[in-house]
């Protein structure tokens, strides 16, 4: 059996997460969790590691969690007020579903290593969530999930689910507010 532990993203766990970004963990320009801040060019560190990294050591709360597989970082997720997340703000469909509520929190994405998925590392990374979120004073926890069986492809990557599946978010207690595209649900989590 294998053994899941999730811990806070402090900056004395800088290398477990470049570790848990797999093979992208050496790549600054990937996205390292940074597309739904909406921060402005030249405000700051001039690649998304750099600004990930920046992010962590600044931070009064952490702005994520990471994974270990048997002792071994494998997963990262992001979760952090909803309110302060300008590319779920500015979304037009996300902006008609979801309600009115500053105390939301937003879970944004998940990076899971190739070779630990299949082991429920997602799911423990979302209920770490909803528990750090809880800890900080959260109202709810929310996501923008795939449904993989509402999708065309009879194989899906990775990259394609990196908010999560609506599989992980019903295991950990979140029921569906709405849907912004046939595949898109709106989860929410109330706490």
């Amino acid at each position: 059996m294998v053994s899941i532990a999730v811990e806070p993203a402090h900056p004395d766990r800088w290398d477990d997460v470049v570790a848990a970004f797999g093979r992208r963990g050496e790549d600054p320009s990937w996205c390292w969790c940074r597309r739904f801040l909406g921060v402005a060019e030249g405000s700051g560190p001039t690649d998304n590691r750099a600004a990930l990294r920046h992010e962590i050591e600044n931070s009064l709360v952490e702005p994520g969690l990471i994974a270990y597989l048997d002792g071994r970082p494998v997963g990262w997720t992001r979760v952090m007020p909803r309110s302060a997340l300008p590319g779920v703000r500015a979304n037009t469909a996300l902006r008609r579903v979801l309600p009115v509520d500053p105390g939301a929190w937003w879970v944004t994405c998940f990076a899971v290593d190739q070779r630990a998925r299949g082991n429920g590392v997602g799911t423990a990374l979302l209920n770490a969530a909803v528990a750090h979120a809880s800890r900080h004073g959260a109202t709810a926890v929310e996501g923008h999930p795939v449904d993989v069986d509402a999708l065309r492809a009879s194989r899906v990557s990775g990259s394609a689910i990196f908010t999560g599946t609506l599989a992980m978010f019903l295991a950990a207690g979140f029921t569906e507010v709405a849907r912004t595209y046939p595949s898109r649900p709106v989860m929410r989590r109330a706490l």
